[in-house]
């Protein structure tokens, strides 16, 4: 308990350090001048007094017995191929947490921030990989940094601290119209001048583009620490494909990195292969701080094709970096003879970081085509 404690306590400061302001549980005694609002479909500018005031509304018809402040407006409704703004708010401040549940296709609803005006966003992700469920399928995660509850809750609370302003999209891509339920929870005070903003930057290759290397973040420049890392991977090769190192170059690496990793599974704080001994098959988990919730099929390991899904936060271990950052990882299988094998696999992944402003402009997000989730074809039978 001390750990999940301490935990709480690192998250709460990595964005929000040496101010009362911001609760964690460190201060929850203490009061303090901020002030709390809430941005739902029941209050869309989260202004005081104003909420639960809606006359139309998603829920129009389900309260036109009852009327006025009851549940009128619970959800929003996007249709094809358009953006609507979940959220502006005038600064200064911080996002505390964000629930929601979308319904449609979650690799192609595509989830957007915005800080103080700037003309890109700092966050650019499918909503189902940015809370850590990035195959299209509902998956419960029980971390710190996002947390998936049954039936399809997403939550996040990655601190968001913004000076001027912080605006939310939501594009829904997919060809039939959604149904959004969502609430963000931030609180109006003063922002530290050392506190950062949160970045989240999405990539594909499918297969790989440099055989047996896996690119999650390059480009990065400015100051800051790197806090995450979600992936989504499809091992297409028979046996295990998780010896890959991950590594850390950052101001002026080169050839070489900074850290470099020992393997895959060990980065996700697993070890051997994330394997049950007795049932000689993938062990899911979900921690605070890692995890490998999700295995597609459950009961296939080592026979491809097969889907994976893993977390590390660097919450209490942050990476930190002066001038710029590049993360890399291996996809590193064996062969029969107990020899590395490069591969090419379909992967996926998130990068969390805070960085100051202004950041260098993302790569353009992938097409409709290209984020597509295709079925999975039967498994491959066992040699």
């Amino acid at each position: 308990m001390r750990t999940i404690l301490c935990a709480v306590f690192a998250l709460a400061l990595v964005s929000c350090r040496s101010t009362q302001e911001f609760s964690g549980l460190e201060n929850l005694h203490q009061l303090s001048a901020a002030q709390s609002r809430s941005i739902s479909p029941e209050n869309f500018t989260g202004e005081k007094g104003k909420a639960g005031m809606a006359t139309e509304g998603t829920g129009k018809n389900a309260a036109r017995d009852l009327g006025q402040g009851w549940k009128v407006s619970p959800s929003v409704r996007i249709e094809p191929n358009t953006t609507f703004t979940l959220g502006e708010i005038k600064g200064p401040g911080c996002i505390q947490q964000i629930w929601m549940t979308p319904t449609g296709n979650w690799r192609h609803s595509i989830i957007r921030f915005y800080w103080d005006d700037e003309p890109e966003p700092s966050i650019e992700c499918p909503v189902g990989d940015f809370f850590a469920c990035g195959w299209g399928k509902y998956c419960q995660i029980n971390s710190l940094a996002v947390c998936v509850n049954p039936g399809s809750a997403f939550n996040c609370y990655w601190p968001m601290p913004f000076r001027k302003k912080a605006r939310i999209t939501f594009e829904n891509r997919d060809s039939r119209p959604m149904t959004l339920y969502y609430q963000i929870n931030y609180a109006l005070a003063p922002v530290p001048r050392d506190a950062a903003y949160l970045h989240a930057q999405f990539r594909r290759e499918n297969p790989l583009q440099q055989k047996g290397i896996y690119t999650v973040l390059d480009g990065v420049k400015g100051r800051g620490h790197y806090v995450g890392t979600y992936m989504a991977w499809e091992a297409r090769s028979p046996g295990w494909w998780g010896e890959g190192e991950i590594k850390f170059f950052m101001d002026g690496d080169k050839e070489w990195p900074t850290i470099c990793g020992t393997g895959t599974e060990d980065y996700f704080c697993g070890s051997y292969n994330f394997e049950n001994r007795e049932t000689k098959k993938y062990q899911p988990f979900s921690t605070p701080y890692a995890g490998l919730p999700q295995v597609i099929p459950p009961d296939s390991a080592y026979v491809p094709p097969q889907r994976f899904g893993l977390y590390r936060w660097h919450i209490t271990d942050p990476i930190r970096f002066e001038k710029d950052l590049r993360v890399t990882i291996q996809a590193l299988g064996w062969q029969p003879d107990r020899r590395y094998l490069p591969l090419q696999d379909d992967i996926a992944s998130v990068a969390f970081w805070y960085q100051t402003e202004p950041h260098a402009k993302f790569p353009a997000l992938p097409d409709r085509t290209a984020l597509a989730i295709l079925p999975l074809p039967p498994p491959a039978e066992k040699k």
